[in-house]
């Protein structure tokens, strides 16, 4: 998984009922743009995030769900 700043991370619910969380990469603090990523979440906290299998990186002015 590759990304820059700017680009958004969306991670699936896991389980019956959790919702997704999708955020905005403010930092990429892996080298040639792998995690870890620093999120803004749209619900407004931000946190480190190494996403798992569950995530797909979104590239604004892409088709949704395909990544870099």
């Amino acid at each position: 998984m590759n990304a820059s700043v700017g680009d958004r991370l969306h991670v699936h619910g896991n389980t019956v009922g959790q919702p997704d969380k999708v955020g905005e990469i403010v930092e990429v603090r892996g080298q040639g743009g792998e995690p870890p990523y620093m999120v803004r979440f749209d619900d407004g906290h931000t946190g480190l995030v190494f996403p798992g299998p569950d995530a797909v990186v979104e590239v604004p002015g892409q088709r949704a769900g395909s990544e870099h």
